[in-house]
C-alpha cells in the first residue's frame, strides 16, 4: 500500500487549497423598488418580478 514518506507541510497543503473559495453571488437592482436582489427571482421586499406583482410580501 502506498504511504507518504514524509508529512505534508501546512504550507504545501494550503497552496493546493488556494482555489477553494466561495464565489460571490450575482446581484441586481429591483426595477420596482430598487432594492438589491438575485437576478431572475422575485424581489423579497416588494414581491414584483418583471413589473408584475407576483407575491404579496408579508411585512409582519
Amino acid at each position: 500500500m502506498a504511504v507518504p514518506k514524509r508529512k505534508t507541510s501546512t504550507t504545501r497543503r494550503d497552496k493546493r487549497r488556494t482555489h477553494w473559495k466561495l464565489a460571490m453571488p450575482a446581484m441586481a437592482n429591483c426595477d420596482h423598488c430598487g432594492s438589491i436582489k438575485r437576478p431572475h427571482r422575485v424581489c423579497e421586499v416588494c414581491g414584483y418580478y418583471g413589473g408584475v406583482e407576483v407575491v404579496r410580501p408579508d411585512h409582519g
